[in-house]
């Protein structure tokens, strides 16, 4: 592993896509729908759900790719993060809903007369804004610590993990247990007192969601070039070499899974008021292993290639689930067996490949 890791072209092919990504919004506001460079609403939207997503995925490359620890269930962590921002979203409806009470609309209809005492103070931004990071980095923190304690690895951290987003998903579809049940939170209208249905509220929203897929891009680079991300490919390549040289891996673990969870809960606290809703199917494992098949796209391991992944594999599927919506789920497995069998390094690997042949035919 070089201190670098990116090239001066890639930190340059970096800076131009943020560049253009930040321009997006930016072009929505400044031209009338019908002018040549309008960029649509629903343009920015998806772009701005899509960042979510690559988050997400570089959060959890940052396990699987440099500490060999993969998981299926990040969706559980992805979805946290959305709920507890979700319920600032609802409190801030007020008196607007459909049953003009203080009370979420789905809470009047099951009969409460009170908010549970895990939705209190909720009202407050920051204070939900810090359960965003608290509720999937303690939850995280607490299962990495029993999961790693006893020397759970392999496909059994795997499994086990896809069964902890199962349970939480059908947890969270009960309708007694205060998360809205199947429905779950939507029909946001406010967020810290601005329409959040005003382009400049959405605009707002998704240049922060793209400054915050920077600075994780930035955090988690600093942590794989620093001696910690040296330790942490250690794990991956040799856990028991590692002991044996006086290294309890246990904390570095524990460290980069909860850290990765909170990342995930970031995103999708980001991911909510910029989609309108977020429910227990965000917890489905399906959705986790999703993330899994945009980081093995992309190339594990190259924090830059789950990016790409996120943002390739999703696009895809907004094409072709509405030119094909019954064949979606058959192109999504083709296409990972596809990458395993030939491109098992993704995308960017493949482009580092053809790079390598591209010089050596060059000093030929």
């Amino acid at each position: 592993m070089t201190s670098s890791l990116f090239s001066r072209p890639a930190w340059t092919g970096i800076v131009v896509c943020a560049a253009l990504l930040a321009l997006l919004p930016i072009l929505n506001l400044s031209f009338a729908p019908g002018h040549a460079l309008h960029v649509s609403s629903y343009t920015v939207a998806l772009i701005g759900k899509f960042m979510c997503y690559a988050m997400a995925a570089l959060a959890l490359d940052l396990v699987w790719g440099y500490t060999g620890i993969l998981s299926l269930g990040h969706g559980v962590f992805f979805a946290l993060g959305g709920y507890a921002h979700g319920m600032y979203l609802m409190r801030a409806i007020g008196k607007d809903g459909v049953y003009q009470s203080h009370l979420p609309d789905f809470m009047v209809f099951l009969d409460w007369k009170a908010y549970p005492w895990f939705w209190s103070f909720t009202d407050n931004f920051w204070y939900s804004m810090a359960l965003v990071v608290l509720v999937p980095g303690v939850l995280a923190f607490v299962f990495g610590y029993f999961a790693f304690r006893s020397r759970i690895k392999g496909v059994y951290f795997s499994i086990i993990t896809q069964a902890m987003t199962f349970a939480f998903m059908l947890l969270f579809f009960r309708n007694d247990t205060g998360f809205g049940g199947n429905n779950g939170f939507t029909d946001f209208k406010r967020i810290l007192g601005f329409s959040i249905t005003d382009a400049g509220t959405k605009a707002t929203l998704y240049l922060v969601t793209l400054g915050a897929l920077f600075g994780a891009l930035l955090l988690c680079r600093w942590i794989v070039t620093s001696k910690l991300g040296r330790v942490l490919q250690g794990v991956r390549d040799s856990e028991s070499r590692l002991m044996f040289i006086g290294y309890n891996p246990l904390w570095f673990k524990l460290f980069v899974w909860t850290l990765s969870a909170v990342l995930c809960g970031i995103a999708g606290a980001l991911y909510v008021p910029q989609v309108g809703i977020i429910n227990p199917s965000e917890m489905s494992p399906g959705n986790s292993i999703e993330m899994v098949i945009w980081a093995a796209v992309g190339g594990r391991g190259s924090l830059i290639g789950p990016i790409i992944g996120a943002f390739s594999v999703n696009g895809l599927k907004s094409w072709f689930t509405a030119a094909f919506p019954d064949l979606w789920l058959y192109a999504l497995g083709m296409i990972f067996i596809l990458v395993t069998l030939f491109m098992p390094q993704g995308i960017v690997g493949l482009a580092r490949k053809l790079q390598k042949q591209q010089k050596t035919v060059e000093a030929a």
